[in-house]
This record gives C-alpha cells, sequence and structure tokens, in this order.
C-alpha cells in the first residue's frame, strides 16, 4: 500500500507547485482549452501579462538623440573618422557661428553639420546608455568617430561606434556632423 501512496502523492505535490505559479493561482489551462481569446493572457487590467509571447518585433532604437531644443549654434569641433582598425584616420575641422558654416570649416558638408547643430545641440552629448537597455545585436561595421571641441560654450568629447542597434542610431543621429554615414549604415 505504502509503495502506491508515493507515486499518488508527489503527483498532488506537482500538481499543487504548478497550480501556484500559474497566473491567477489556478490551475494552468490545458492546450486543449485555450481559445483565441483566452490565448491573449491578459491580466485584469487589460495589459498583456509579463508571460505574454507576441508577434510584433521590437522597436528599434530611436534614431534621435536626446532632444535638448535648439542651440545657438556656435561650435568649434575636430571631428575623426577612422573607417577600421588599420585604415588612416579622417580628420575634419567644424566651426560654426550662429548655425552657419565659418571660413576655416574644413568639413563635407559644413552646413548641414552647422544646421545640425543649432537644431539640437545635445547631438554630442548622447545621454550615457543605460545598464539594462536593449540594442539589437548587429553590426554596423568597424568605422569609428571621435569628436572634441565645444558647441555653445559647452566642452564636447565625443566617441561613435557601429557594434549594436543603439551605436548605429546615434551615429545616424549625429552623421551631418560626423560626415559620414559611417559603414554599412
Amino acid at each position: 500500500m505504502r509503495k502506491n501512496l508515493i507515486p499518488t502523492a508527489l503527483i498532488l505535490m506537482t500538481a499543487v507547485g504548478l497550480a501556484a505559479c500559474s497566473p491567477g493561482g489556478g490551475p494552468a489551462p490545458s492546450a486543449s482549452s485555450t481559445s483565441p481569446a483566452s490565448a491573449s493572457a491578459s491580466s485584469p487590467g487589460g495589459t498583456p501579462s509579463a508571460d505574454t509571447e507576441t508577434t510584433a518585433p521590437a522597436p528599434s532604437p530611436s534614431a534621435e538623440a536626446p532632444t535638448a531644443g535648439p542651440g545657438q549654434g556656435n561650435a568649434e569641433l575636430a571631428i575623426m573618422i577612422k573607417p577600421s582598425e588599420s585604415a588612416k584616420a579622417v580628420n575634419y575641422t567644424l566651426v560654426c557661428q550662429n548655425g552657419v558654416p565659418a571660413a576655416e570649416s574644413k568639413h563635407p558638408r559644413a552646413a548641414a553639420a552647422c544646421a545640425a547643430l543649432k537644431k539640437n545641440a545635445a547631438l554630442l552629448s548622447p545621454v550615457p546608455r543605460a545598464t539594462d537597455q536593449a540594442c539589437t545585436q548587429q553590426y554596423g561595421g568597424p568605422d569609428q568617430a571621435t569628436v572634441t571641441g565645444s558647441v555653445d560654450g559647452k566642452a564636447v568629447e565625443s566617441k561613435f561606434g557601429l557594434r549594436d542597434g543603439c551605436e548605429i542610431a546615434q551615429w545616424k543621429a549625429a552623421k551631418d556632423i560626423l560626415g559620414s554615414t559611417g559603414g554599412a549604415v
């Protein structure tokens, strides 16, 4: 008799444990009893539960840098683009006064770069990435960029890369200033 009770007790303990772990505390619905209406796995408030599977793709990181609003458009920047580890760096100088390039600018798209800085002075001061921020694992190329100088009287020292979706988004947001679309971007 004791040999028969042990397997039955294990089955009951497993069933009770599963019921406690399922949403709502009740028994989990069987696959045959799931209807399209109940498959939405909504919480009582109508929002999907954390365990809900979706078919919609995750949103990609925004190509826009944090917007701080328009700036004065005054800048003195040294921009270095390094297409790869072994390639020779390309250097630009960008000098803007009130959003207009100065004569000493040596930049392929100086007018667009100065206009971008006047429109959004924070393009070269991206907010540090949160440690829990998810970024798409795509590789945009080995390109790296370094920007040093000042924008509207504030010191700037920014580095850009293309190692994942978040870095690609930052590069795209600053592409006019960098003077390069970079890699496969």
